[in-house]
């Protein structure tokens, strides 16, 4: 009975000692990523106080929320990002501040714009590669295995013009890395009305990126309401607005 009882008490402190040491690996599991995402927060308040970015940038902030976006879009130091239709750069520096020296961030458009070219003039980033391709087809032949992509703003230009978004969307999946996300944000039309004033209010319905989106094999992991309005009657263009209009945010998936 004494060796039955010492065997026993043998038993329980391994299991003890085991069940300690897995308490005290989730502990620093769990101190980890808390480190991990306060050393983020604090890289994406350095890229949004830039000195680099522009006055126009700053005062579009407001309605634009960059440390907000940077979080939703999950961006990492030495990630490769495209970022398709990228205007005047807006997104693409806050990206490729974010993504460092160790990262790029293609700038895709149909034809660049004289403000981006303008900023990379004004202050050289060598891992901004602006890039002229259709919409149809945004991926440049030699970039592949992309941790992110981002269409922020533009996916309702898209949708009025005469681009395949079906092929566009395969496109843009079949160039992520497996678990890379797709970023669509956009201005929100009212429930119903599709892309009928994609071009007149420069509104999409949320659904309709949903569905297209979806049938290129993506998922959704994630929606974001940091860009919500819900004072938004979703009745007007942007630009004539004196409030942030209601936008929605969508994180895809590839799995």
């Amino acid at each position: 009975m004494l060796f039955a009882q010492s065997s026993l008490t043998s038993s329980n402190c391994s299991f003890l000692f085991a069940f300690t040491l897995l308490t005290f690996g989730m502990n620093i599991n769990a101190a980890t990523q808390t480190d991990d995402s306060q050393n983020l927060t604090k890289l994406y308040l350095q890229v949004a106080s830039s000195p680099i970015r522009t006055d126009d940038d700053r005062k579009v902030d407001p309605a634009r929320k960059p440390v907000e976006f940077l979080q939703f879009a999950k961006v990492q130091p030495g990630m490769l990002v495209l970022d398709v239709a990228s205007g005047r750069g807006y997104t693409t520096q806050l990206l490729a501040l974010a993504v460092g020296g160790t990262g790029k961030v293609w700038a895709q458009a149909d034809k660049l714009r004289d403000e981006i070219t303008k900023r990379l003039t004004d202050h050289p980033q060598s891992n901004i590669l602006p890039v002229v391709r259709p919409y149809d087809d945004p991926i440049p032949a030699d970039v592949s295995k992309l941790d992110l992509i981002t269409i922020i703003l533009n996916y309702h230009d898209i949708a009025y013009m005469p681009v395949d978004r079906a092929k566009m969307n395969l496109h843009l999946f079949n160039a992520l890395k497996s678990g890379g996300h797709l970023i669509v944000i956009d201005h929100s039309a009212k429930k119903g009305e599709g892309t009928t004033v994609a071009k007149s209010f420069h509104r999409i319905d949320e659904a309709v990126v949903l569905d297209e989106v979806r049938q290129a094999g993506f998922q959704l992991e994630q929606e974001g309401d940091f860009l919500h309005n819900p004072t938004d009657p979703r009745e007007q263009a942007f630009f004539n607005m004196n409030m942030p209009t209601d936008s929605f945010a969508l994180r895809f998936v590839k799995p």
